[in-house]
């Protein structure tokens, strides 16, 4: 047992056999000092770690005290042999003194010379990687095992831990377990981190070479004359280069100084030069020049359509007030332009989306078409913010940007094909774009600067305008297209239809011709239809047919009444309103369906059993209601209007609306129900030329109802004569084409008595009547 001065270390650890510098502080100064005193230069070199000594410490000798090469004061301590750490004792100077113990060494066990074998081979790994050959040297002239063991604690990977760990194990056996563990894992380590640091240097490798690559096609392209420089710099001259609004330009110059910051590599440059290219390539000060001839519209008009008089007069009154709003410097009042904005509505068929291109053509302005049909995104009309990857703006930015001015004619096509999705509502994003009062400040979430849209003329087109939510309704101005006439068809056949049809089949008019009793017999009991869509396949059809002809025989071809059958087949459509009013309880109603206006046939009939009404033919809710409220009326009227009462309150009626396969639903076919009723029981049947359409109340009035131009337009075209609407539906006759107005006898009444005694044949007339009908 010696009494030796405590030596702190606090950043190293120091094995038996080991020499070390360790700089001097008031506290190492002071052991240096006391074992320097004591003339062998002993001292007890012990690791203390977060402020606490070790159990083991190593006695340890000075072999030099001095400077670093830095001028701090160091003393060289070597190592001598591991000593138990004892109590206390008072010492000279201000040294700490302590009773130490050296430890024995033991014999190394049979497993130390094969664990220091690995240990050697694993060590001999480590250093070759870091091309120490002179410690490898060294190590392989080891021939003590404690001092190879030892060694260790010269590894700059090993921790404190590991080697205050290592100075505790006394045996050699353990200690050389313990290093050959720690080793593998460190090898581990190692593997892995040099396969991170070939992927990294691999990958900057890549970088750099591309790099180089990319500056020395630059350079060979401006030598070539053929420079396109491309960066922040560029993008800075194409901004102030631009003609650009105000706001616009500030927002475009804060997108390139945030450019110039941005690493060209990152994703946000990537996100920035997308948007300014976006920015750059919109119309922002292109306007083109309106025509200002209204005769010449109007003639460019009449040319692509016929008929839609409605249509055409409010695109003459537009150019009109647009042309006097010019002359008189008023082309914008209070920050908004002249723009506007029109919903054509009608059926299929009826030329609403070919008419968009025309009015742009009339008006000399850029066309572009909007399709609406099925999106269910709000993000597709305003865009998508810039945070998402893959952004993009809107379908209107995108229009304007196609169109190449900010004043061309939008056609959003399908505006009631609109579906709410889990991504908002698209129809509740056009609220903006398509008000008057504040589409001049539209703002795209992925432009985020406003856009002026008050010079666009917008063309909505919709079948069915129940289905357009009421707010997006009332920002347009709603034109109707309730279908053509048959003269009217026959003229676009024979002056649009046909000749682009023979273009198409390849044929000229001079190796077929189709006559107009031809085209008037396609349109009126071939395809009875509100629009012309089934008429071109018609005569697409017949033209196909006729090719086939002209391979066999080059004869030239002519298509007339006579021969029609041939091309078509027999007609689908004959007039049957005269046999299915034959027999008593049948009526002929008019109606209105996504296709136009069309007939419907109303049945009745009475039978033994429980009485009561039996509803079938798929009828609304409103539908079966009119049904109930015809039968109150007749019962609680019946003898006013010389009907028998008992004989509908002691059977049941049965009340059919064919076809039974569709879907049906309104209150306007009531004076229908109630005349189809008062002709079961009366035995009197319906005048077959006859149609009606009205709301029926329980006191027996007559209500207006909607779709008066399609529903007279469908009787004209069932055959029928004669037509009974509301009276309050009067002003809608002025909708109605001159011909159609001539060929039908409108009468509109108030009242159902009316109604009835003008619609059933008399009592005295000849009537096939059915002898269940007349039990009754």
């Amino acid at each position: 047992m010696a009494t030796l001065p405590v030596l702190p270390l606090t950043d190293a650890v120091l094995l038996p056999g080991m020499v070390v510098p360790v700089t001097l502080d008031p506290t190492t100064q002071a052991a240096v000092d006391a074992a320097r005193a004591t003339g062998d230069k002993k001292l007890l070199a012990v690791p203390r770690i977060d402020g606490e000594y070790g159990s083991v410490g190593v006695i340890a000798t000075i072999e030099k005290v001095g400077r670093l090469p830095d001028g701090e004061p160091a003393a060289v301590v070597r190592g001598l042999s591991r000593a138990r750490i004892g109590s206390g004792v008072p010492g000279p100077g201000a040294a700490l003194w302590v009773e130490a113990t050296e430890l024995d060494e033991p014999a190394p066990a049979g497993r130390a010379r094969d664990l220091a074998r690995e240990y050697r081979a694993l060590m001999t790994s480590v250093l070759q990687q870091r091309g120490a050959w002179q410690v490898i040297d060294a190590m392989e002239r080891m021939t003590d095992l404690s001092e190879l063991a030892d060694a260790a604690g010269y590894a700059p990977w090993l921790t404190l831990a590991q080697k205050t760990e290592l100075l505790a194990a006394a045996d050699v056996t353990a200690r050389l377990e313990l290093l050959v563990g720690w080793v593998r894992e460190h090898l581990a380590e190692q593997e892995v981190t040099e396969q991170i640091n070939s992927d990294v240097r691999e990958g900057l490798e890549k970088t750099q070479r591309e790099f180089l690559l990319r500056q020395q096609l630059a350079a060979i392209r401006k030598e070539l004359g053929e420079d396109s420089p491309d960066g922040s710099a560029d993008y800075r001259a194409r901004v102030e280069a631009a003609t650009l609004p105000e706001k616009v330009r500030e927002a475009a110059l804060r997108e390139v100084g945030k450019l110039e910051r941005a690493s060209d590599a990152s994703p946000e440059a990537g996100w920035i030069r997308t948007w300014l290219d976006t920015v750059l390539e919109m119309p922002w000060t292109t306007r083109t020049e309106d025509n200002t001839d209204l005769a010449a519209a109007r003639a460019v008009l009449d040319a692509d359509h016929a008929g839609l008089a409605d249509v055409k007069d409010r695109i003459l009154e537009y150019l009109a007030v647009r042309n006097r709003r010019a002359e008189r410097n008023l082309g914008v009042v209070g920050g908004r332009g002249s723009g506007a904005v029109l919903a054509l509505a009608g059926p299929p068929g009826v030329g609403k989306t070919s008419l968009g291109e025309s009015v742009a053509r009339s008006l000399g302005r850029n066309f572009v078409r909007v399709s609406l049909g099925g999106v269910r995104d709000e993000a597709e009309i305003r865009g998508h913010r810039r945070t998402y990857v893959g952004a993009l703006p809107g379908r209107i930015v995108r229009a304007l940007r196609e169109a190449g001015s900010m004043n061309p004619v939008v056609l959003l096509d399908e505006v009631d094909k609109l579906a709410v999705g889990y991504s908002g509502d698209p129809a509740a994003a056009l609220l903006e774009v398509l008000d008057p009062a504040q589409n001049h400040t539209f703002r795209d979430h992925y432009l985020e600067v406003d856009l002026d849209l008050s010079d666009v003329l917008f063309l909505a087109t919709a079948n069915v305008v129940e289905t357009i939510p009421g707010p997006l309704l009332d920002r347009m101005e709603l034109v109707t297209l309730d279908g053509y006439t048959e003269d009217e068809k026959v003229a676009i056949a024979r002056d649009h239809l046909l000749p682009r049809q023979l273009q198409r089949a390849g044929l000229t008019a001079e190796e077929v011709t189709v006559a107009d009793d031809a085209l008037t017999l396609i349109a009126g009991e071939y395809t009875r239809e509100a629009g012309v869509r089934q008429l071109e396949r018609a005569l697409a059809k017949i033209l196909r047919k006729v090719a086939v002809a002209l391979a066999d025989d080059p004869t030239p071809v002519r298509v007339d009444a006579d021969n029609l059958a041939r091309y078509l087949g027999r007609p689908r459509f004959t007039p049957e309103s005269a046999e299915r009013t034959a027999v008593p309880g049948v009526a002929t109603g008019l109606a209105v369906t996504g296709a136009g206006g069309d007939v419907l046939f109303i049945e009745a009939t009475s039978m033994e059993g429980e009485p009561g009404l039996t509803l079938t033919g798929q009828l609304g809710d409103v539908m079966k209601e009119s049904a109930h409220i015809a039968l109150s009326y007749l019962r609680s009227n019946g003898r006013r209007l010389g009907i028998d009462p008992n004989a509908l309150a002691g059977r049941r009626i049965h009340l059919h609306v064919p076809a039974g396969a569709v879907p049906k639903d309104g209150p306007s076919a009531g004076i229908t129900m109630v005349t189809a009723l008062a002709s079961l029981v009366t035995g009197r049947p319906v005048r077959p030329e006859f149609g009606m359409t009205g709301e029926v109340t329980l006191s027996g009035r007559v209500l207006p109802i909607g779709g008066v131009k399609q529903k007279l337009l469908a009787a004209h075209r069932a055959g029928l004569t004669e037509v009974i609407i509301p009276a309050r539906n009067e002003p809608d006759l002025d909708d109605l084409p001159a011909e159609v107005r001539e060929a039908l006898t409108v009468h509109t009444l108030a009242d159902v008595a009316d109604v009835l005694a003008l619609a059933l044949r008399p009592a005295d007339a000849d009537t096939r009547t059915d002898p269940a009908l007349t039990a009754a």
